[in-house]
């Protein structure tokens, strides 16, 4: 799978799971009619909008996916391309962490409001990632892939040719 393509569905679904979080939550205060846990909710949700947005304010590539683009295995030929099994082997802990507070959150709503603001941040902080990547792909005339490893261990790299600069783009 592109590396690219896989942070843009890193985004999606935590901004899903952000939903998620948020309707449990909102499904819960509407059973206790809780007044005081609705203006926290309200006030922590634009501020996670706020922090998450500040963090993913830039355009370059952060850090740590710097890191990673700088350590890809190079490689002339394309890797094994499974996006289904790749998405599930390095994003299990969200998908473990949306049912787990979506669960707690039917018992306790301010642990899906707060959990969900969580969400909301990691989504806007990363959401310019892909194209920051996009770039570089497009500057150096290389693709970059995730390379098949363990759910358990860091998630790897691999550098491929491209075709040299102009990749097709898809509208966001």
């Amino acid at each position: 799978m592109r590396f690219g393509e896989f942070l843009k569905a890193t985004v999606l679904l935590s901004a899903g799971t952000a939903t998620l979080l948020a309707a449990v939550t909102v499904i819960g205060l509407s059973r206790d009619s809780d007044r005081t846990l609705l203006v926290f909710c309200a006030v922590w949700w634009i501020g996670a909008v706020l922090i998450g947005i500040w963090l993913g304010r830039r355009a370059a590539t952060s850090p740590p996916i710097a890191r990673l683009l700088a350590t890809a295995r190079t490689q002339t030929t394309l890797p094994e391309l499974r996006p289904g099994t790749t998405i599930i082997n390095r994003l299990w802990p969200l998908l473990l962490y949306a049912i787990v507070f979506s669960a707690l959150g039917v018992f306790r709503p301010p642990v899906a409001a707060v959990t969900a603001g969580g969400a909301i941040i990691w989504a806007l902080a990363w959401r310019r990632q892909e194209r920051a990547v996009l770039a570089i792909e497009e500057r150096d005339a290389a693709r970059f892939y995730v390379d098949r490893t363990s759910p358990f261990q860091p998630i790897r790299l691999v550098r491929t040719p491209g075709f040299g600069g102009a990749f097709l783009r898809h509208p966001i």
